[in-house]
Order: structure tokens, then sequence, then C-alpha cells
């Protein structure tokens, strides 16, 4: 087996593993792991933008406080403040590497969401995430200590353990990744003295989701194998404004069409968000979300509709010229027709418990970006908070090691044990593997999408766990193939998912369940998910 050694390893490549990547460049050489391509991150997919205090009108104290009111109860108040008060500075870091954010008269134009008191979304028109992909892409491009490994699929951690010890504690260390080449089939180990998981979110889980098709929670699955606390996991934001047609799916309306006017309509042409929210339209997502499955519930239809036609197609054109771009090859015309929008599966604000680091319970460890749970959304993300904390933490993670550099940088001793293949291959078997991931897509999204019951958590539970034990028995004793180990990722998911939505008896933030409506002052308090406490898997 192929032993490749360095400095850092980062797995994962969207704004949380590129930004460190470049920061760790300069204190060694770094590998990072692309599952696809640089296209296929949930940061490149990110249209709205990333939240700064860079006003006169603005102030970190009213940033803190959207944010703290969007989480519910659940954001941890010391956390929110350090990421809100370090945002001017990241995105001048961003604009240092290259970004080319949209500018007004007076500086930076800045947009405003659902949930904000003032325009604070910094922007690059309608396709913020691709330009800040687009720079850090062409800085880390010829970077001599950085190393890009496309098609590159991370399986497992590779852990060294106290002898004699079968869980993580401090004596433990993770030193590497065994990581699937997925061209080949060749696995292969990567070792490290620092590995950063920044594999992004889970919203492959459900059927209809903005996000990326590499969104299948890998980087959680493996911590979670590794005895890494999962917090949080019940609170899954659909964002309510996806387009709903059927040559195209995933294709996000920002919320920043609200932001500049764009109202929600149901089927008869109501207004419909005044009856649900004083904020109407820009009311926080799980807000607006839940208001729209209502309305189509109601309605018997497929969608809403959200209307732009009084703004006017050239405000529309200035602002959101991609948007414009794609639905006139749609044939919707903004100017003349409401554009019919879907709720849709979009961020995890639960994942890897760190702390304000970025450092996992076990040394060596780190993760930022989605896969991450810092404390900072709570029970429900305020828009635009998720770029700034992925970019806040990787530099929180670069700086932590700088300054203990020592005892963070240990070359791994432990023996890197070869990777075990299991060459058996049945045609039929493989041939499960899509049939089980739209099963457990499915499912997920009729019982535990928006709006949840009791009953329909139990019968997920079961059907979950007669399928993990399917999924378990392929994995262990077929060809491994990354289709397998993704179903393998996201059924963990799914069951991790679940197990959190059934423990929190309330409704809270981005959790809403029937049977239990009211949000009760006992459960102000995380779901901790942990292995050995859970027997999950074998």
């Amino acid at each position: 087996m192929e032993v490749i050694e360095s400095e850092f390893l980062v797995i994962g490549a969207g704004i949380a593993g590129l930004s460190f990547a470049l920061r760790a460049a300069s204190l060694g050489n770094v590998h990072v792991l692309l599952k696809d391509d640089y296209e296929k991150s949930s940061t490149q997919y990110a249209q709205g933008g990333i939240n700064a205090v860079l006003s006169e009108e603005d102030s970190f104290a009213s940033h803190t406080e959207d944010t703290l009111t969007c989480g519910y109860g659940l954001c941890d108040p010391e956390v929110v403040a350090q990421v809100v008060e370090r945002g001017p500075e990241l995105i001048e870091d961003l604009i240092q590497w290259g970004t080319r954010f949209t500018r007004g008269e007076r500086g930076l134009s800045l947009h405003r969401e659902g949930g904000h008191a003032h325009n604070r979304v910094v922007h690059a028109k309608d396709a913020t995430g691709a330009e800040i992909m687009r720079a850090l892409v062409e800085a880390v491009k010829d970077h001599e200590n950085i190393h890009i490994h496309r098609n590159h699929m991370a399986i497992d951690l590779i852990l060294q353990y106290q002898p004699g010890s079968k869980s993580i504690n401090e004596h433990s260390r993770t030193v590497g990744a065994y990581v699937l080449e997925t061209d080949t089939g060749v696995v292969k180990a990567f070792v490290a003295p620092i590995v950063y998981l920044a594999t992004g979110g889970i919203g492959k889980v459900y059927p209809y989701t903005s996000n990326p098709r590499t969104a299948t929670g890998d980087g959680i699955a493996m911590a979670y194998r590794a005895g890494i606390e999962v917090v949080d996991m019940e609170f899954i934001q659909f964002h309510p404004t996806i387009l709903y047609h059927h040559e195209v799916n995933r294709f996000l309306i920002t919320e920043a069409v609200r932001g500049e006017g764009g109202i929600l309509r149901n089927l008869d042409g109501h207004a419909f968000m005044a009856d649900y929210h004083e904020m109407k339209d820009l009311a926080p997502r799980d807000v607006v979300a839940r208001a729209i499955d209502k309305e189509i519930k109601k309605s018997g239809g497929n969608h809403v509709f959200l209307d732009t036609t009084h703004l006017g197609r050239k405000h529309m054109e200035e602002h959101f010229p991609n948007i414009v771009q794609t639905l006139d090859q749609l044939g919707i015309d903004v100017a003349t027709q409401p554009i019919p929008v879907v709720p849709a599966a979009h961020y995890s604000c639960g994942g890897l418990r760190v702390d304000g680091y970025g450092r996992t319970a076990c040394p060596g460890l780190y993760s930022g970006g989605e896969c991450s749970y810092t404390g900072l959304h709570g029970a429900n993300r305020l828009a635009s908070n998720s770029l700034l904390e992925a970019a806040v933490y990787a530099k929180l993670s670069f700086e932590y090691i700088v300054t203990h550099r020592e005892q963070e940088m240990v070359r791994p001793t432990t023996h890197i044990a070869p990777w075990l293949y299991h060459e058996n291959s049945d045609t039929y078997e493989e041939t499960l593997v899509s049939p089980l991931w739209k099963e457990v897509r499915q499912f997920m999204w009729n019982y535990v999408g928006i709006v949840r019951t009791d009953k329909r958590l139990n019968r997920a539970m079961r059907r979950i766990e007669f399928l993990r034990q399917e999924i378990e028995n392929s994995y262990w004793n077929f060809r491994i193939s990354k289709d397998l180990v993704e179903l393998r990722n996201i059924s963990i998911i799914a069951e991790l998912v679940i197990r959190s939505a059934t423990e929190r008896k309330e409704s809270r933030g981005l959790h809403f369940n029937v049977d239990h409506p009211e949000t009760r002052e006992d459960q102000a308090h995380d779901t901790v998910l942990m292995l050995h406490r859970h027997g999950l898997f074998r």
C-alpha cells in the first residue's frame, strides 16, 4: 500500500479546506483531497454572500443579537461574539487572496437577508461562492507546498490508540486516513500530524436539496465511527426557495432576492408571509420554509411563487444576473412571471463537536465548515453566517497550531496497517446500491423532513435500523467503491438525524414536531450522540 506523508492532510476543498491549506502551507507540505473537483463543493453553490459588520449603521452587537435570536437559545454567546468580531478581517483576507466582491459608491456593496436587522451581506453579485472559490483555487494552484489530489475519497480515519484502549482519549491521536482513488479503486494511506476535516454538508440524505452531489456527510460519518461526539443533527435547514422546474434541480434562488423586495405568494396570488411572521418575507428561514410547506399542502400543489415582477428586469439583472440568465434559458421572465419555488435541504447546523480552535476530542484532528459544530448556529443558522464561520475557524485552527507547534505537529510513530481488500464481486449486490440510496433519501424526506411527528420518526427508525444492517453487510463483504462508501456514510447520517430528532421532545428552530409543538425550557440543551454510548455500528 502506498503511504503518502506530509505535515498536513486536508480532506475537502471548499472555503474551509482551501483557506486552511493556504495558511498551513507556510508551515510545511499540505495534501488536499477532493472527492470530485472544486466545482462540486457547497461553497461553489453559495449565492447570497458572507456576513461582516462594515457599515456605520451596523454593529457587532446587532449582528450578535440577530445570530442569537435566530438560534433559538442554543447558540454559544462566546462563539457568536468571536466569529462576528473577526468578520471584517476575514473579508480583507479573502480580498487579499483575490476575491472580487461587488462594490458600490461607499465601498463594498451590502445585501440584507432574512433575520438581519441591517445590510451586512458582502457578496459578488449572486455568485459569491463561485467567486470565492475562483480566488482560492487560483491562490493554491501554483503553491509549491500545496498538493491537490482530485478523485480521492477518504474512507476512514487512521487512529493511534493508547495500548489497551478501545476509545479515544488524550493519549489517542489521528494520524491520517485511508483514501480511495476513485478512478482506479486503489486504496492509499495519507499520513500527517494534522488532519483537517472540511467535507461539507449532508444534503444528499434528502432527495430535494440545494447541495452538490458530493454532500454525503463523509467527514461526520468517519469521525463518528472514530468516537467523536456528533451534536444537534436534528437541526437541518431547508432553504425556502429552490427553483421548481422539471429541467433543473438544485438551483437556489438566493434569499437576497427577498431582501431586495421579492414577495412570496401562494397559487392564488396571496402574499402569505404576513400571516406567519411580523417580518413577513424576511422572517428566519425555518419560519419561511414551514410556511411554504403549509401553503403547498393547503393548495395541493407542488410549489409557491416568488414574485419579482414589481422590481423590474433592470434591477434584477443588476443584482442577480446569474439567476436572471438561468431563468431566461428556462423561459421564465422575471419581469412578467413569478418564479415557482419549493423548500429543499440546504444546511446542517449540527456536526462534529469542536472547541474554540476547531479541535475535536482526538488530538491531531481538526474540523471546519459545515461538517463541524462550533456552537455558532444553535437551532437555526442566520443567513450567510456559514461562509463566515468556515473562514474564521480555519484561521483560528491555524493560529492555534502556530502557537502550539511543538505539541501539535508530532510525526506519527504508529505502523500503518495495509488496507484489506475484499475482492468479492456480486453484480446483483452492486445493483442494489442505487435503489437503497433512493430508499434512504425518500423516507428521510417523508418522515424526517420540514415537519415531523413521533409516528413518522418511529417508522424512520425501524426502517433505517434494518437498512443499516444490509448496507454494513455489503460494505464488509464486497468490493469497495465510491458509491458503496457514500451509501454507508449517508445511511449513518440518516440514523444520526433520526436519533437526534427522536430525542428532542419539543419544537425549536429547525426541528418542528407536531406532537410536541411547544418550545420547552428543559430542552434548551444540545443533543449529543457518541458511538460507544449508542453502539450503532459494528
